[in-house]
């Protein structure tokens, strides 16, 4: 595997951000008494956009997982970009994470990097924060994202804003009626989803039991079974805390449908 620590001017931010790259490096097998093959296979790999939390940053997956490693034994791609405390949203007062996301990061990643650009290949994943992430760019845009995991995840924030528990996401969304029924409300996207006849995501949906966002998972977990959307759920004994999500994004990785012998030549 490759690592790749890439700073660059995004357009839809107006400003340098910074991206992770955990890149397979597809290395053709090497006569290492001659030496004589260092060539690389020329494939595009699946890729996971991994998403990082409320107060992290792109280098936490890094930093506090074993990401690289796990991903290097399923040959896939892994993009951990910056998204500070935006909830993968255009902020009202900020900047336009939600753009930059779905839209910028995906074409630049695809354009300069040999990542995949086929659904099939194509993942969301994250935690807390970054599992409301992750299951917002699969539930809307389902013709891209075949598949998208939260852990601990952040799935009621709307219910959490009608609580009064606005706090952190003050600049993202302003009023906090707008996001119920809106294209920020997870609840409504999987409504969405479960009566649309077009492609549907694979979601996957973990969080421990002591975690303080545990009711919220198995509200959603309900709803899903309510509505008939296909939904793997598990949950076991854990907090909202890194020993916690280590082990559960193994559990992502097993679960994703990943076909290596398909990728492109």
């Amino acid at each position: 595997m490759a690592l790749i620590q890439l700073s660059f001017k995004s357009k839809a931010l107006l400003m340098q951000t910074s991206v992770n790259i955990i890149l397979p490096m597809g290395m053709n097998r090497i006569d290492f008494e001659t030496m004589n093959d260092l060539s690389y296979e020329h494939k595009k790999f699946p890729v996971l956009y991994l998403l990082h939390g409320a107060t992290d940053d792109h280098s936490c997956w890094l930093r506090l997982s074993s990401i690289e490693r796990y991903a290097e034994d399923k040959g896939i791609a892994v993009v951990m970009p910056n998204a500070d405390m935006s909830a993968y949203s255009d902020m009202v007062h900020g900047h336009k994470y939600w753009t930059y996301i779905s839209e910028e990061l995906p074409q630049f990643i695809q354009a300069a990097f040999p990542i995949s650009d086929r659904r099939e290949d194509t993942f969301a994943a994250g935690l807390s924060m970054g599992g409301y992430g992750a299951f917002k760019l699969a539930l809307r845009h389902p013709e891209r994202f075949a598949a998208a995991a939260s852990l601990s995840g952040a799935v009621d924030l709307v219910g959490s804003l009608k609580k009064g528990e606005r706090g952190l996401f003050d600049n993202v969304f302003g009023d906090p009626e707008k996001v119920d029924n809106s294209e920020n409300d997870i609840f409504f996207l999987t409504k969405r989803l479960s009566e649309s006849t077009g492609l549907k995501p694979k979601l996957f949906l973990a969080c421990g039991t002591e975690d303080f966002l545990y009711e919220d998972n198995v509200k959603f977990r309900d709803y899903a079974a309510e509505l008939d959307v296909e939904l793997t759920y598990e949950e076991g004994p854990g907090g909202h805390e890194w020993q916690y999500w280590d082990t559960n994004i193994q559990r992502v990785l097993d679960w994703l449908p990943l076909n290596i012998n398909k990728v492109l030549s």
